[in-house]
């Protein structure tokens, strides 16, 4: 059964991510074309992030009390649609007004990517050991690596942002790294 569930996880965590992205973009057109529908009650607005904090509760809930298919469907449904719902506002939290902000999708795709590759990664890391370990010992990634490097090293010479000088520095380091580990391999195997 454990071996099982552990197979389920992967196809949750998608699912989790499909409702987050659906409910983002169906808040998101909702308060696109209807902007003058509001939920007042009390002399209080309630916002739509509120609805998603009590799904993802309920979803998580849910997912820790129950061992069941359908109810861990249900919660991965409910906990993504839930923050979904406050990725939509989440420009609104930080801005503490600005409900059309830049970053809410500067935030959401940051999330989404960072999400679709924890769940690729972990499905798949053991391939991805496996080609990368391959990469690693052709002479493709002693190219990559020179050419990283010497792209990285001409972009610190030309400027003076720091951001660009730390994104060049790190693909610096990572190129240093290829090349090296190249040069151990074939030395290792005695084709240096």
């Amino acid at each position: 059964m454990s071996s099982e569930r552990s197979e389920l996880r992967p196809n949750l965590s998608v699912l989790a991510l499909i409702s987050f992205i659906l409910a983002f973009l169906a808040a998101r057109a909702f308060t696109t074309l209807y902007p003058n529908i509001v939920l007042v009650s009390g002399g209080f607005h309630i916002h739509h992030f509120w609805f998603g904090l009590a799904m993802m509760a309920i979803g998580g809930w849910i997912g820790i009390s129950y061992r069941d298919e359908r109810a861990d469907r249900l919660a991965a449904i409910l906990f993504g649609s839930g923050g979904g719902l406050i990725g939509d506002e989440v420009g609104l939290l930080l801005t503490f007004g600005d409900y059309r902000t830049g970053i809410t999708y500067t935030l959401v795709i940051i999330f989404v990517i960072f999400s679709t590759l924890v769940i690729l990664i972990s499905r798949y890391h053991r391939i991805i050991r496996l080609e990368f370990t391959k990469f690693l010992s052709s002479n493709a990634s002693l190219y990559i690596g020179v050419f990283l490097a010497a792209i990285s090293i001409a972009f610190i010479a030309e400027t003076d942002d720091i951001l660009v000088i730390t994104a060049s520095g790190l693909l610096t380091t990572i190129a240093v790294v290829i090349i090296v580990v190249y040069v151990f391999k074939r030395l290792k195997s005695g084709r240096l």
